[in-house]
């Protein structure tokens, strides 16, 4: 029985509550005041159109309401559609993978899953969309990642995939956009679609993401990411944009029998005597203009303080070149690169992926070992044909900065090396991901590469706090 029926009126078949999709909203019209009704959130009375307008995404929320009130209703704002959804080739999950599905369906078919990178999450959403059997529509943040699900949804299904974004405007029954367009598109596609998948969810909190959550009614949704938590705390929002985090496992809990075994190994490089003095004081100097406008740089509003403030005067100007050049010394400095090429050495019959903070030490890299690179300037297709060569053996090793961290499916890559990054845990997690797809006698290997005596091992610390690297 479909939870949600497309019309259900009152006695005579005349409808007492009319709902009408508008715009990422909807419109509720009734012949008189609706106090129950107002306890769902955000709805209002409108005099530009004489009736209640709330967000569309509330539409599961008033038809609970109105259900439990007993106000009858004629329901003109969807128009999504009972989709039977045939997989052309069907296996058995893995049992973390029907344990999510289960989570899931019990929650009312709201809320997010939690699993590694590796671990199956597409899979989920396969089955997820199967069951529901409504037209769906799938959240990507990349372009990358928008192709991968188009094929994974392709070969899949027996059935024509939609594209919305990226120059396409093909909108299907099962559709695969990008946050950006689906920002764009949502006011007048949101009522198109009863399941609503986001990938990488932790990217929806936020101003203009999540408007994309709000103009949609569909009353199902799933949130798929390795990595929920945000620097933030905006994670909160996804509560009440899909729903709250039914299924969660991590890294420890599926390594060895469905991800790779793994191990993470941090590496210590010295400075040299005129290294370690240059950071001395380019560090000091940053410090002391900090100090001197009582600016906290771990506060919410440091950086932003400190750009304004490095603006307004020749000591700022002079300040952010010290930070600059202290952060050069420590996150690129060429003990790491000597390193490094012991380590390509000892790897050489491995898949190697390399990561960077900055993209200038990606083609430093690159043009010193040979090395094929990847950055957000490289070309949609020359992107793809790296990565392919990359996963048939062709490359032995690969140079990213960030745009490696998530969305990419590199099954062949066993050994990663982290030269630099941010404090940030999850892109840690994500990169620690990038090496644990599952292979007959793989055993997955991370290094860390830290600069002594800089504010690098600070770094490393706080972003080796998730219980994988424990």
């Amino acid at each position: 029985m479909d939870p949600f029926p497309l019309f259900n009126f009152g006695p005579g078949g005349t409808p007492a509550l009319e709902l009408e999709f508008q715009g990422g909203t909807l419109l509720l019209r009734y012949p008189g005041p609706l106090p129950d009704l107002l306890e769902v959130p955000d709805c209002q009375w409108d005099d530009r159109v004489g009736c209640y307008r709330t967000p569309a995404y509330r539409y599961r929320d008033l038809l609970v309401a109105a259900r439990r009130q007993q106000i009858p209703c004629c329901d003109r704002a969807r128009a999504y559609a009972k989709v039977e959804f045939t997989q052309r080739v069907s296996r058995d999950p893995f049992p973390h993978q029907e344990a999510a599905l289960r989570a899931w369906l019990e929650r009312g078919r709201r809320g997010v899953v939690v699993l590694p990178t590796g671990a199956g999450k597409s899979y989920v959403a396969i089955l997820a969309i199967r069951e529901t059997g409504r037209s769906a529509l799938v959240v990507v943040p990349t372009l990358d990642l928008m192709s991968q699900w188009y094929a994974t949804l392709q070969a899949a299904f027996d059935r024509e995939i939609g594209l919305l974004g990226g120059g396409y405007y093909e909108v299907r029954d099962l559709t695969v956009t990008t946050y950006d367009s689906a920002y764009l598109h949502m006011e007048r596609l949101g009522h198109r679609f009863g399941l609503v998948i986001f990938d990488e969810c932790h990217h929806l909190p936020g101003p203009a993401y999540a408007q994309a959550a709000q103009c949609c009614l569909a009353p199902y949704r799933l949130g798929l990411t390795a990595t929920p938590e945000r620097e933030d705390g905006q994670q909160v929002w996804l509560d009440d944009l899909i729903g709250p985090m039914v299924f969660r496992q991590d890294i420890p809990d599926l390594a060895g029998e469905y991800l790779a075994e793994y191990e993470v190994v941090s590496l210590h490089v010295e400075l040299t005597a005129e290294e370690r003095a240059a950071y001395a004081r380019a560090r000091q100097d940053y410090l002391q203009f900090l100090r001197e406008q009582g600016i906290q740089m771990n506060g919410p509003q440091g950086w932003g303080r400190f750009i304004a403030a490095s603006c307004r005067s020749a000591e700022g100007r002079r300040a952010f070149q010290s930070y600059r050049l202290q952060k050069e010394i420590a996150l690129a400095a060429p003990a790491k690169l000597r390193l490094l090429e012991a380590l390509l050495h000892r790897h050489v019959r491995d898949q190697v992926l390399i990561f960077t903070h900055d993209n200038e030490t990606v083609y430093t890299i690159s043009r010193r070992f040979l090395i094929p690179a990847i950055t957000h300037q490289t070309p949609v297709k020359e992107r793809r044909e790296i990565l392919a060569a990359f996963n048939q053996g062709e490359y032995g090793a690969l140079v990213t900065s960030r745009v490696l961290n998530e969305g990419v499916d590199i099954p062949a890559a066993n050994v990663a090396i982290i030269l630099s990054g941010t404090a940030s845990v999850r892109e840690h997690v994500q990169r620690l991901g990038r090496i644990l797809r599952r292979h007959e006698g793989k055993r997955a290997l991370l290094y860390e590469i830290v600069t002594r005596g800089t504010a690098e091992e600070n770094v490393s610390e706080r972003r080796r706090k998730h219980h994988a690297y424990r």
